[in-house]
């Protein structure tokens, strides 16, 4: 709202100042200032009313050191993580943008889903929480919205680069004309891959088997891919959030390199230095990564161990959906495995304890693991780890696979 205000009165009044405004990493940087005030200081008053509500975590015995401790503490503290988020983006983005159109109902549908399973768990004292399957509607209907939203609207498109004898291929000529390297704006479903061609895979390939206009049939495979990434990732931060500080100090990490994705491919500047795709109107995004990493970091000052408040499904859902929006958008989605691959690697881990555990059970009789426990984190409690030295080694992992990430922009 404020990106308006001053908008309008840099136009009509050449007010001193207002045409800040105008720049993204400013109002990045004054979004990320706003979300990590609002989330240490308005999230130590969230944390006390959430003790009052009497809205404590319900700590199953699983024979881990310190767990009993933990019981009673605050959950649903994903909700300082959205607020945090949310209001700097209504203050300084461009509510017009289809991204953060996106993002923002991303960010509240997500929300939902994961406020009423803690509700469920909370106050109506139900371990389970919501059902299984509710979720996972819930994370298709999101999916849908956000795969049609990307493929219909007419703010989301691309530019590409023109190779050719008609372009004067200079350094001195791409860095005054960085706009004449890129073709119009067109409608495309490309996508970025390290390793092929370009960097670049279309999604309408896997259609072209229905012979002539098989473009019209491309959406129903990216849908589909949408779906699966915004279930699995959101089910990753999940998973990962089983240890005080895991789930958001990994979420940062992966955040702030989309950040930098996002940076780039919605400059045509670095878009053109770096020969990687030009997304239009993208750009804007970098106002939310910087509200969102804001929240985290924010929410982090409570969350370290020993937390005084947990994110609950709240808070993991949410975050995890964003994760996947985001890296959507950006057309990195691809690159989730190993940018993301702490989550992968929880959610594997659990896969396979779960079906070594039934496959043995019905060969031998007795159900045979893997791993001392699962997800991942908690194997490493089992070994005797204490949670604060796998947190941070965590993080270090994280980092090192955001920086391969990051590399892959150059790799052809």
């Amino acid at each position: 709202m404020l990106y308006y205000l001053f908008d309008y009165l840099d136009k009509h009044y050449q007010l001193s100042g207002a045409g800040l405004f105008q720049f993204i990493s400013f109002r990045s940087a004054m979004a990320f200032v706003f979300s990590l005030l609002i989330s240490t200081i308005f999230g130590r008053r969230i944390i006390d009313k959430l003790r009052r509500l009497q809205v404590g975590e319900t700590v199953r015995d699983l024979g881990l050191d310190g767990q009993v401790q933990k019981a009673g503490t605050p959950t649903m503290g994903g909700i300082i993580v959205i607020l945090a988020t949310l209001l700097p983006v209504l203050l300084f983005a461009k509510l017009d943008n289809v991204y953060i159109i996106i993002l923002v109902v991303s960010t509240v549908w997500m929300g939902l889903i994961g406020f009423i399973d803690d509700y469920i768990k909370v106050f109506k004292k139900n371990k389970d929480g919501l059902k299984g399957k509710f979720k996972v509607l819930g994370q298709v209907g999101l999916g849908v919205f956000v795969g049609l939203m990307l493929y219909f609207s007419p703010q989301v498109v691309i530019k590409e680069k023109i190779n050719g004898p008609a372009i004067v291929q200079t350094q001195e000529f791409q860095t005054a004309n960085p706009s004449a390297l890129f073709g119009k704006e067109t409608k495309s479903l490309k996508t970025t891959i390290p390793g092929v061609k370009n960097n670049e895979f279309d999604y309408s390939k896997l259609v072209s088997w229905m012979g002539d206009g098989y473009e019209k049939y491309a959406w129903i495979p990216f849908v589909l891919m949408v779906i699966l990434i915004i279930t699995a990732v959101s089910n990753g931060a999940n998973l990962t959030d089983g240890v005080d500080g895991l789930a958001a100090g990994t979420s940062s990490i992966i955040v702030l390199a989309l950040g930098v994705f996002a940076w780039v491919s919605g400059n045509i500047i670095f878009a053109s230095y770096l020969n990687v795709m030009y997304i239009p109107y993208s750009g804007e995004m970098t106002i939310f990564i910087s509200a969102f990493v804001g929240g985290l970091i924010g929410f982090l000052w409570y969350n370290t161990y020993p937390a005084q408040v947990f994110m609950g499904d709240t808070g993991s859902l949410t975050v995890g959906g964003i994760i996947a929006v985001i890296a959507i958008s950006v057309r990195k989605e691809l690159l989730i495995p190993i940018l993301a691959g702490i989550f992968l690697a929880e959610n594997l881990s659990v896969i396979i304890q779960v079906s070594y555990f039934k496959y043995t059970r019905k060969k031998y009789g007795e159900g045979r693991r893997i791993f001392l426990m699962s997800p991942l984190h908690h194997h490493y409690q089992k070994k005797g780890y204490h949670e604060s030295k796998i947190v941070v080694r965590f993080w270090i992992v994280g980092i090192m696979l955001a920086v391969l990430s990051i590399i892959t922009l150059k790799i052809r």
